[in-house]
């Protein structure tokens, strides 16, 4: 990949980042109004609706966009199915196990211990025969520093809650992994859409089973829903597709673990205005591991081994 490709990549996952971490506001809300499937389903489902416009659109001008090698009339149909069933139950379980775990412990807990997939996708990727410089993994060490620093306020401890969160960063780690292997296939609003779809029937499916969801309830979530659904699923999750496209899967995690310090500035903010009410003020070690990881984030995508190699 290209130096532009790669600032191009950066840049989609850093806007993936800030729309995921203002995304946990609107998450925590969710669950006021509807249990953990039923929301899931209902953005989901928004999250695909979008994105159809989008399909028919490209069908019709299919470099309108910029475009990939793929145009919706030519998909490889054998790649893009296998990948967006693969992605959509990993995406449905992944935020399946977040969701569930907001009921049960703090969100500062829940976006440290999910962004930690910024570390276990190089080693994950170990077992795919993926190699990482030296310098991604010392980026990935701070990160993992930074996060608790922010996110960590009060003792650490492992309770339900913190390993049903840990549960979702391992399957946000595999659904990672699964685009990484099959957004260069196909094409990413293709994949996403069809991801959202399968997300949708499997937590629908449950939720009608185990929850019976009310249009009252969904009335009263609108809300989140909408941004969950449009902007955090349709948006956000095809930004990512299109985003890691060839681009090495540990950095892409740790540009997207940048949600946890978004998160942070937003709930702030989110306070400030009188959206939240509880303080969501951040102390000095906080913003302390904010800075880590944006330094974290700065380091890896440096040409440092290339600078090195040049000096020997």
């Amino acid at each position: 990949m290209n130096k532009t490709n790669n600032i191009r990549s950066s840049l989609l996952l850093s806007l993936t980042a800030l729309i995921w971490g203002v995304a946990f506001v609107f998450q925590s809300m969710g669950n006021n109004y509807m249990q953990p499937f039923s929301f899931n389903a209902s953005r989901s489902i928004l999250g695909c609706m979008v994105l159809v416009p989008l399909i028919l659109f490209k069908t019709r001008y299919p470099n309108a966009l910029g475009g990939n090698d793929f145009s919706p009339k030519k998909l490889p149909f054998k790649a893009t199915l296998i990948g967006g069933v693969c992605c959509g139950l990993a995406l449905t379980t992944a935020t399946m196990f977040q969701q569930m775990s907001l009921q049960y412990t703090t969100v500062g807990k829940v976006g440290f211990i999910t962004t930690l997939y910024i570390i276990l996708t190089p080693i994950f990727g170990l077992f795919l025969k993926r190699k990482c410089s030296f310098i991604v993994w010392i980026g990935a060490a701070a990160a993992v520093v930074g996060m608790y620093m922010l996110c960590v306020t009060e003792g650490f401890s492992v309770s339900f809650g913190d390993f049903l969160a840990f549960l979702g960063a391992v399957f946000f780690t595999v659904h990672i992994l699964i685009i990484d292997h099959y957004s260069p296939k196909t094409d990413g609003v293709v994949l996403s859409c069809l991801q959202f779809f399968v997300a949708a029937l499997v937590s629908g499916t449950i939720a009608l089973i185990y929850e019976h969801p009310s249009f009252e309830q969904i009335s009263q979530g609108i809300i989140p829903i909408l941004y969950t659904g449009i902007m955090s699923s349709g948006v956000a999750y095809t930004l990512q597709i299109i985003g890691q496209r060839g681009f090495n899967p540990t950095v892409a995690a740790l540009i997207m673990s940048m949600e946890s310090v978004v998160s942070a500035v937003a709930s702030y903010f989110a306070f400030r205005i009188g959206f939240l009410t509880q303080d969501q003020s951040m102390t000095a070690v906080q913003i302390t591991g904010c800075v880590i990881m944006l330094c974290a984030v700065i380091i890896v995508q440096l040409p440092i081994d290339k600078l090195l190699r040049r000096k020997d």
